[in-house]
């Protein structure tokens, strides 16, 4: 009996790796559609037409929520059947590495069309990485952290990677700043990729010293741990994975502020002649405020529920970013900076500090990971295509800004029914009860107070 008890919870540090993994990922995956909107078109496209070349850009970007979905599965298994440390780490050298690569590679001029094929097939890689590394490190913080505190630990996974958004803006800028653009394009966009390397060692350091969640561990010294996970979880949790995935499409919004906004905003296409420092900065500040707005929203919501937290932050959302495209169109500076700020940093934030969480409470032990990798992935290939939509969407007119704001209102109302349409109090459930029978009056509650 006391070996079943040997692992502790360190919710503390199952959040710290948690936050550094996930920033070094968001990091990764930051720079490269920094890199997709301003200087990728130019680089490993051929010349000719600037609109396909930057749609193609753009679609490189999408190329990696290809790969997530597929390997979702393979993430999801090895999660559910070995533990969320293996998923952890491996995820973190995948991601770490493949970036790295991106900044080796040779350009079109140099190497045709050899170029894009590298920089599609290392972009495929960091798909497979991301398809594993937010549903490990939600699974790790979240069963690590007291029954009553699970919002705020498990949040700290998109805190981090809102910290990556900050970090990717940050090194781009002295880049885009001090050098030409024949520095540029010819070699200043590698330096983004090569200090990836270094945050990957910071990250392997911190991940490799941490433990297998209590929970994961209680299950397999007890033999508990289903062999075929992904049977357990088609069978008797197929309406948890569906509501996941329609509640993911809620992630394209990141992907219009980070990627699609970007180039609206600077592109000569569309002639709006905002700066790429400034929307730099912009991305800076709103993330910024996100890494404290989202504890804070979590925190809310270990006291008031998920529901009611998530709901009101994709209401807001929906309106927020169909304001913060108007404003685009319109030029005026100071007006996309605060409705920006707004969207990235306050609203938005309410979803990104839920979702983690709620996800994780639709599923037991068991299957989580798996459950939740497989649901978001699919979920997300919405937002990896989201720039790419909304380019061709928009035509070269930025007039067609409407569009691009049906289309985002669209996906967050998907978002918004598959939420509701989930359990309520789930928060209020112990872990280990979780995915099992809560909803049934029998279920034990987490006393309030008590951290579990």
């Amino acid at each position: 009996m006391a070996e079943t008890t040997t692992v502790q919870r360190t919710p503390r540090k199952a959040a710290v790796a948690a936050w550094s993994g996930s920033a070094l990922e968001y990091y990764d995956l930051a720079i490269y559609g920094t890199a997709a909107a301003l200087v990728f078109p130019t680089i490993f496209f051929p010349e000719g037409n600037q609109a396909v070349a930057t749609v193609a850009s753009l679609a490189t970007f999408g190329v990696a929520y290809v790969a997530r979905p597929f390997g979702s599965f393979l993430m999801g298994h090895i999660g559910d059947r070995f533990g969320r440390k293996q998923i952890l780490i491996g995820t973190l050298l995948l991601m770490g590495v493949s970036t790295f690569l991106i900044g080796c590679l040779p350009s079109y001029d140099k190497v045709g069309m050899l170029a894009p094929i590298l920089l599609v097939t290392l972009r495929l890689l960091q798909g497979l990485s991301a398809a594993g590394e937010q549903a490990g490190a939600n699974s790790m913080s979240f069963e690590h952290a007291p029954d009553d505190r699970r919002g705020f630990f498990t949040s700290w996974t998109l805190s981090g990677t809102q910290g990556g958004q900050v970090l990717a803006p940050l090194v781009f800028l002295p880049v885009i700043a001090l050098l030409s653009d024949e520095q540029l394009h010819s070699w200043g966009w590698r330096i983004p990729f090569w200090i990836s390397a270094a945050l990957l060692v910071v990250g392997f350091i911190i991940r490799r010293s941490l433990d297998e969640t209590p929970e994961f561990h209680a299950e397999k010294k007890s033999a508990e741990v289903p062999p075929a996970p992904l049977a357990l979880l088609f069978r008797h949790h197929w309406r948890g994975v569906l509501r996941v995935f329609f509640a993911s499409f809620i992630a394209m919004v990141n992907t219009v502020f980070q990627v699609f906004a970007l180039n609206f905003a600077t592109s000569d296409e569309y002639g709006i002649g905002i700066s790429s420092t400034t929307m730099l900065w912009l991305a800076i500040v709103a993330n910024i405020i996100a890494v404290g707005t989202i504890p804070l929203w979590a925190s809310l919501s270990d006291r008031v529920g998920r529901k009611p937290v998530f709901v009101a932050g994709l209401i807001g959302t929906a309106v927020m970013v169909t304001v913060f495209l108007w404003s685009i169109s319109t030029g005026n500076v100071a007006l996309v900076l605060i409705t920006g700020i707004l969207l990235a940093g306050i609203i938005y934030s309410m979803p990104n500090a839920c979702w983690p969480s709620t996800y994780a409470e639709y599923f037991p032990t068991s299957v989580r990971l798996s459950g939740m990798a497989i649901g978001t992935q699919f979920g997300f290939a919405l937002a990896g295509f989201t720039p790419a939509i909304a380019g061709a969407l928009m035509g070269g007119n930025a007039d067609n800004w409407y569009r691009v704001a049906l289309f985002a209102f669209g996906a967050v109302l998907i978002s918004l029914i598959a939420v509701l349409s989930g359990p309520k109090a789930t928060h209020k459930v112990l872990t280990r009860d979780l995915g099992r029978t809560h909803t049934s009056d029998e279920v034990t509650r987490v006393p309030a107070g008590v951290a579990g």
